[in-house]
């Protein structure tokens, strides 16, 4: 991953998780066709049961005819959740913010384990092996949006930034009903109707005016438009709301068994809604942790297509609860829950979703900042936060990010004289989480900065992850001994520039002999 990139969006995907779950329960082996059944039609099999001709929406009676040997079972959610619980938690450790759509499907924001990892294709490789060790097979996708990222997993793609749409164009317009953990009720109906009306790929729906289309569908139309256009969508995000929101509970005696666990779970599920509904808002993603009596504490984020009902909460809980308690991961407790606690990550309006931000008639700025005022009085004061310009010598210490409505002063002075600040142009992207690279010389030499503030081998090539480029140019080192009677906070350090073998460049700080990335010119 380049620097500039969106926050992308890595989802894993285990194909047949229903199939592959039924049969772990019942001690088969993988090799053995199965099936498993909704009012009397077949809705997963597993790949050995699709070689006979099994296939989803078949009656039992017909697949059974296909595979004389079909391993038969009833849905059951629960079970599903809870044998992927050790997936999830294997993955988790790995990777940390898994968010749970439905059993069998998680997704976690690609950026920061294709960093730990060195790119994305190393972090999805990484990602199937923990998997594979953990006893099932998946596939992963990678995308800018979470639906695209959903899609590709399906087809084990990785698709280039700001590539989302054309990926979509030549797909059938089926798979944007194909995930129910995405998709609203009523989208088989709309991909119905889209399918009668001629338009056949993804791409023939993206081509349509997203006015036409909100004038002729209803609103899942809409974002199911935006999502085949390749437009944003909320990413997996590890922001939390205010505490008022939260509900706890303390366990007396600790739960250990799942019956106990469920009816704890109902129980809070009915004070959560009671808050949210008071607050008037609707929880979409929704965190369950739990702490037991030998200190551990055991969290997971399930995420909605649509804002959870008290029943849709409680058999959340209720999952979770019964994959922890039973489940075969290492995360397993050791004793009985004694706190369990819900929170809502994401929260919307409970009436209708704003379909657009700047649409209809006003004044865009006055209407973009009610929206903001909105959305801050949903997520929190800090959620909504303005950049102000300050003083300092780097392009991090130049901005102060203050909440909207607050008044808008500068942690330092920027008129100030600040010798030795980075000249202009500053650059085009400031990279908070400065990722590592390797500057080097002729042969390979490591480049670093002498005490007399110099290269100790004048830089050729660059190394990030597992790009290689070679300099053009380069600028600098310029020392940074800043506040040295401060040890608390003193920094010595030197940043240089440099110009890559494409049209970039890009700012670089040595501290400790270890080269970062600051900042990006575009």
């Amino acid at each position: 991953m380049t620097a500039g990139d969106p926050a992308r969006v890595l989802a894993l995907w285990c194909p047949d998780w229903p199939a592959i779950a039924a049969a772990a329960a019942s001690d088969l082996p993988p090799t053995e066709p199965v099936a498993v059944t909704l009012g009397n039609r077949v809705v997963a099999c597993s790949a050995t049961a699709r070689s006979e001709g099994v296939r989803r929406g078949l009656r039992k009676r017909e697949a059974q005819g296909r595979c004389p040997g079909l391993h038969v079972f009833a849905v059951d959610v629960g079970r599903d959740a809870r044998l992927f619980e050790p997936i999830a938690a294997a993955i988790d450790a790995v990777a940390p913010g898994v968010e749970v759509l439905r059993p069998g499907l998680l997704v976690l924001a690609a950026r920061g384990v294709s960093r730990y990892f060195g790119s994305e294709p190393a972090a999805a490789e990484r990602l199937i092996d923990e998997a594979s060790a953990a006893g099932v097979e998946c596939q992963v996708g990678i995308a800018d949006e979470l639906s695209t990222a959903v899609i590709a997993a399906r087809r084990a793609a990785l698709v280039p930034p700001g590539a989302g749409a054309e990926f979509l164009a030549p797909i059938p317009v089926a798979e944007l009903a194909a995930e129910p953990s995405l998709a609203a009720k009523g989208r088989a109906d709309l991909v119905d109707l889209l399918h009668r009306l001629g338009l056949r790929t993804i791409g023939d729906f993206a081509a349509l005016t997203p006015v036409a289309v909100a004038s002729r569908f209803g609103s899942d139309a809409v974002l199911a438009h935006r999502i085949a256009r390749g437009e944003p969508e909320r990413p997996p995000s590890a922001r939390r709301l205010p505490p008022d929101l939260d509900v706890e509970q303390r366990c007396d005696p600790p739960i250990e068994r799942v019956d106990a666990a469920a009816f704890a779970g109902r129980a809070l599920a009915e004070r959560l809604h009671a808050k949210l509904s008071a607050a008037a808002v609707a929880c979409t993603r929704l965190l369950v942790h739990a702490s037991t009596g030998n200190g551990e504490h055991l969290s997971r984020t399930w995420r909605c297509a649509e804002p959870l009902t008290p029943e849709g909460t409680a058999d959340r809980v209720r999952w979770q609860l019964d994959g922890w308690l039973t489940g075969r991961s290492e995360s397993r407790p050791t004793a009985g829950i004694e706190v369990l606690r819900l929170e809502p990550v994401e929260v919307v309006a409970a009436g209708a979703l704003q379909l657009g931000l700047w649409g209809g008639v006003g004044a865009e700025d006055e209407r973009a900042r009610r929206a903001l005022v909105r959305v801050q009085g949903l997520l929190g004061g800090d959620a909504v936060q303005v950049g102000v310009l300050s003083g300092g010598r780097g392009p991090f210490e130049r901005v102060t990010l203050l909440p909207l409505g607050d008044e808008l002063r500068p942690a330092a002075d920027p008129s100030a004289p600040w010798p030795g600040r980075l000249p202009e142009p500053s650059p085009s992207a400031v990279l908070s989480g400065r990722p590592r690279v390797a500057l080097e010389g002729a042969g390979g030499a490591a480049v670093l900065v002498t005490e007399r503030g110099a290269f100790s081998v004048a830089p050729v090539r660059l190394r990030w992850g597992r790009r290689e480029w070679e300099l053009l140019g380069w600028a600098g080192p310029w020392p940074v001994d800043e506040r040295w009677w401060d040890p608390a906070v003193a920094q010595r350090a030197a940043r240089a520039q440099v110009l890559l073998d494409e049209p970039r460049a890009l700012l670089l700080i040595c501290a400790e002999g270890v080269w970062t990335v600051e900042g990006v010119y575009e």
